[in-house]
């Protein structure tokens, strides 16, 4: 089965900008996704969709390949489904190639790994899934506005449950997606029908959205390096 990784990065980000070439542990934040899926030992075809020139040479320096995409699909409103499809359509017209399995990462995730991608992949087969998406056991208690107030989602504050015994919650960390091209395209979404979890650790999970995630990534890596 073949298998493509896109990892979008477009120029533009509000928390950080220019945010998928910042430094992180002296490399740029794009090099963690991109290094991932080339090691992957199922991934055969890494693109970067992007609509930067800075983005695209330090991708190709890489070794992944570029897709350029418009300006009107690279704003902060653009979902990551139309890079997904652009750079799908421009490979089928461009080279005839459709995959098996589509791959998305998103460059926040620096500390998601080729096996995490490997893992994750092996899990989608084996499962039959249509889509898998990678997470993080919770045990947070959520509430949501209600008008003036707001109201606890997963929990009776009235008998209110111990850590131990609160129901399996999951949050999606937007490390890794897997689906189905069939079911890509049958759905419009890189999450549709069928959809497994990849559970990840909390640590493993860290999202870079702002200067506070940058400090702590960087906070992590100096305590594995001391460790080790």
């Amino acid at each position: 089965m073949t298998t493509i990784c896109i990892i979008p990065a477009r120029g533009g980000s509000t928390g950080i900008p220019m945010k998928n070439l910042i430094k992180l542990n002296k490399k740029p934040l794009l090099y963690y996704s991109v290094i991932a899926s080339l090691n992957s030992k199922f991934v055969s075809k890494t693109v970067v969709s992007t609509d930067d020139k800075k983005i695209a040479e330090y991708a190709q320096s890489l070794g992944a390949e570029v897709v350029i995409r418009p300006k009107k699909i690279s704003g902060n409103m653009a979902g990551l489904e139309s890079a997904i499809f652009y750079t799908l359509n421009h490979l089928k017209k461009s080279e005839n190639y459709e995959p098996d399995i589509v791959v998305t990462l998103q460059n926040t995730s620096p500390f998601r790994t080729s096996q995490h991608i490997d893992n994750a992949i092996s899990l989608l087969k084996k499962k039959s899934y249509d889509s898998l998406i990678s997470g993080f056991k919770s045990k947070y208690l959520f509430w949501k506005s209600k008008g003036n107030f707001v109201i606890p989602i997963n929990y009776d504050p009235m008998n209110r449950p111990r850590r131990q015994e609160m129901k399996k919650y999951f949050i999606e960390n937007g490390a890794i997606y897997v689906t189905k091209y069939s079911s890509l395209k049958k759905f419009n979404s890189r999450v549709c029908g069928k959809t497994g979890l990849y559970e990840m650790t909390q640590p493993q999970s860290l999202e870079i959205d702002n200067y506070y995630d940058l400090f702590l990534a960087e906070h992590i890596i100096k305590c594995k390096k001391n460790e080790s």
